[in-house]
């Protein structure tokens, strides 16, 4: 007879997370719905995603992320208005505008900072974005950092045939659009824009982790109302993710839909270093203690 589960059957929600309000850094109001209390399983590769803002900077408020390091995973910054400048212990610098995308691939390890353009930073003004972190499989921990910066006009942007749907792809493909960036697992990263009382279906394989962010508009996933700052995680019962506009929300629904296939890895984990087991973390710490993950140049 017919199997229960068709190809096409849309993945049903497991359960929807608040983004909670954390300050970082340098006093910079984030939202982030994972990683929290219910742990990370199901999120598995990623580690954290926090959405920065939206908000006003005043004119002089530095507000960003100084000197860290990090090993063993990745960090991508996705800039919707603001701009900020970076620089690593590599020598490594650049800046971040409206719509870019930085897929920074830390690897076997390097400092990094974080801070509004010096010009932006003069000006003030609006400052929304989002950091995720991606966890990388042991084969690929200590590989050598690399950098991915991608300006937002070469971030392939596709549509809905009635144009009610549009969506840029960071990572996948969607709409006949496809990612330019290299990822080492496959990833989907995909921001849609979705009008109004509009619906679309993603293809997403059943054996990969899924969710979809909210971050403004209001979006209905499996038929419960999900609103901004809340994160719908997906069961692994589809192989597609249907996502619609509530009609009465005042404004378009723009939404994160993130997935990959899970690592599956035991993961040890402590603030910016994320590798396999205790022992690595402790070298990871006495690596950076001692420079050999090497010092910015300011």
């Amino acid at each position: 007879g017919p199997s229960p589960h068709p190809k096409g059957m849309n993945r049903t929600v497991a359960r929807i997370v608040e983004g909670t309000p954390v300050m970082e850094g340098e006093g910079v109001l984030v939202h982030r719905p994972f990683p929290s209390a219910q742990g990370l399983r199901d999120f598995d590769p990623f580690l954290l995603l926090d959405e920065m803002g939206p908000l006003e900077l005043p004119a002089n408020a530095a507000k960003g992320f100084p000197d860290h390091p990090h090993r063993g995973f990745e960090t991508v910054t996705y800039m919707l208005s603001g701009r900020f400048e970076h620089r690593d212990s590599y020598g490594h610098a650049g800046k971040i505008e409206a719509g870019d995308v930085q897929w920074m691939t830390a690897g076997s390890g390097l400092v990094h900072s974080e801070t509004p353009e010096t010009e932006f930073r003069k000006t003030g003004g609006r400052m929304h974005g989002f950091q995720i972190w991606v966890n990388l499989p042991r084969r690929d921990k200590m590989m050598a950092p690399r950098y991915q910066e991608v300006p937002k006009a070469q971030i392939p942007e596709g549509r809905s045939e009635d144009g009610r749907v549009a969506v840029k792809v960071i990572a996948g493909e969607s709409l006949g659009a496809k990612a330019v960036i290299d990822t080492r697992i496959p990833i989907q990263y995909l921001h849609f824009t979705i009008e109004p009382g509009a619906a679309m279906e993603q293809p997403v394989p059943k054996s990969e982790n899924a969710f979809v962010y909210v971050f403004a508009g209001a979006a209905v996933l499996d038929g419960q109302r999900v609103d901004r700052h809340h994160l719908a995680v997906f069961q692994r019962n589809g192989d597609n993710i249907r996502i619609e506009a509530a009609a009465d929300s005042g404004e378009p629904l723009q939404v994160l839909l993130l997935a990959a296939e899970p690592i599956g890895e035991p993961v040890a984990r402590y603030g910016p270093f994320v590798m396999n087991t205790r022992e690595e973390i402790e070298q990871a710490f006495d690596d950076y203690r001692s420079g050999r993950m090497g010092t910015i140049a300011h």
